[in-house]
């Protein structure tokens, strides 16, 4: 009611008729309000108002305003704190969730990018979100979705911001070249048949670069630090469902062109050189490509094309 009110004022005791409770549990329930972040003035004879409303991210906050069909109107999970979201979008994967089912946290305890590496989490100030999938793709073309994701993240990003973010291979996303975005992808399989996908997008919204590890300061970043200002986790994490639901679309009836096409626009790769540390040693070459299954293809001195999964980009030159 206070929100719906747009800052003017609304009295105790409208506020208790309408509500069918006391005066003094509507003065509790503000507390408790005001306890979650919510910046509530009271005044006598005139009653309560709505200066500012906490960060704080909830099921239905996210789904007010939510224009999609699928993702996020069936199962939403979200938690104050989890291990993993991929994790647990996983086991409800396995236990027969829909397509569509997100899981989102508000901090994780061990959140994991791309070979297994840390994706530091803290509380309160990212977007922290994973999806299942049910896609028609072939084993190999989950870099796809790798693709997808990057997309969906970029283009929120960019239409909460007003930002403009670049896509990096294989599953980041760039503002200013410093990391705002990674995602992962896991594939489960049953017998050489894609089960189920579930992707997952960590988003640094509000983090400050002086709380990432020591390592990562000079190399992430967060929309507030880029904005100078505070931005909505709940606008990020709705713009994403919307974003990814639209890209997936396509992707899901077997045809990648349109996000294929999307992910080159952001990344801006195709024509530049590139070296990629791969399990195999290092690839050097220029970028010819991405292929249909995602793959990225490199084409080196001696002319021979190289169709790369994944990687760590070790250098690259406009």
């Amino acid at each position: 009611m206070l929100r719906e009110a747009g800052g003017n004022w609304r009295s105790g005791e409208e506020l208790s008729r309408l509500l069918g409770v006391s005066r003094a549990a509507v003065a509790k329930h503000v507390r408790t309000l005001r306890g979650e972040g919510h910046q509530i003035e009271a005044m006598t004879r005139r009653g309560y108002r709505m200066l500012a409303e906490a960060d704080v991210l909830t099921v239905d906050g996210v789904r007010r305003g939510l224009h999609t069909r699928c993702f996020g109107q069936g199962t939403f999970v979200l938690h104050e704190t989890t291990d993993s979201t991929n994790r647990e979008a996983a086991l409800l994967a396995l236990d027969g969730a829909d397509e569509g089912t997100v899981v989102a946290a508000s901090a994780q305890t061990a959140g994991r990018g791309r070979t297994g590496r840390v994706w530091a989490s803290p509380a309160g100030v990212g977007v922290y979100v994973s999806l299942v999938l049910r896609p028609r793709l072939a084993p190999q073309a989950a870099p796809l979705v790798t693709l997808m994701t990057a997309v969906a993240v970029a283009e929120a990003v960019a239409e909460v911001t007003g930002l403009a973010p670049r896509a990096k291979w294989p599953n980041d996303v760039l503002l200013h070249g410093r990391k705002v975005s990674g995602n992962l992808t896991e594939v489960a399989l049953v017998a050489d048949t894609v089960s189920h996908v579930v992707t997952g997008a960590g988003i640094n919204v509000n983090t400050r670069v002086e709380d990432l590890p020591e390592g990562l300061r000079g190399k992430a970043t967060s929309l507030a630090a880029e904005l100078g200002r505070p931005v909505s986790r709940g606008d990020v994490l709705r713009a994403f469902l919307e974003r990814a639901e639209h890209w997936y679309a396509a992707l899901r009836e077997g045809d990648p062109g349109p996000v294929i096409a999307r992910w080159k626009e952001l990344a801006a790769i195709v024509g530049t050189p590139l070296r990629v540390g791969t399990p195999h040693g290092v690839v050097e070459g220029l970028v010819a490509d991405v292929d249909p299954d995602g793959l990225l293809r490199l084409v080196d001195a001696e002319g021979c094309e190289h169709r790369l999964h994944a990687g760590d980009v070790i250098d690259s030159r406009p």
